[in-house]
């Protein structure tokens, strides 16, 4: 039987050789049809202490290599094929709402008054 690999998120690496990572999968609400995101969150064994928080790793499982650790980490998860960046790009500023707009526009309009009158 193959080894399952999964890909997840470092979300601490506090402990020597070990790193916790989160593996999140969507599941369909089994009445609403809605997409809902599971999380779990495994152990698993980093010999060179490589890997930080925040850091994007695929995990296969493993024999046990402690109470709570099954899994080792493999190392970053591959490219994606489609060759685009996992980053999506900045989105330009905000257009300024009318409201904003108007907040912005107060301050001056009070002080032209101000002046104005004095």
């Amino acid at each position: 039987m193959p080894k399952r690999v999964l890909q997840g998120v470092v979300v601490s690496d506090a402990c020597d050789k070990t790193v916790i990572v989160r593996v999140e999968r969507r599941v369909m609400h089994p009445v609403y049809k809605k997409f809902i995101s599971r999380s779990k969150k495994y152990a698993a064994h980093d010999e060179t202490n490589h890997f930080h928080a925040g850091d994007k790793v695929s995990i296969e499982e493993s024999r046990p290599l402690s109470k709570r650790k099954h899994w080792v980490v493999l190392g970053a998860p591959p490219a994606d094929p489609n060759g685009t960046s996992e980053k999506p790009a900045k989105a330009a500023e905000k257009p300024a709402t009318a409201r904003r707009r108007r907040a912005a526009a107060k301050p001056e309009a009070a002080a032209e008054e101000a002046g104005g009158a004095a």
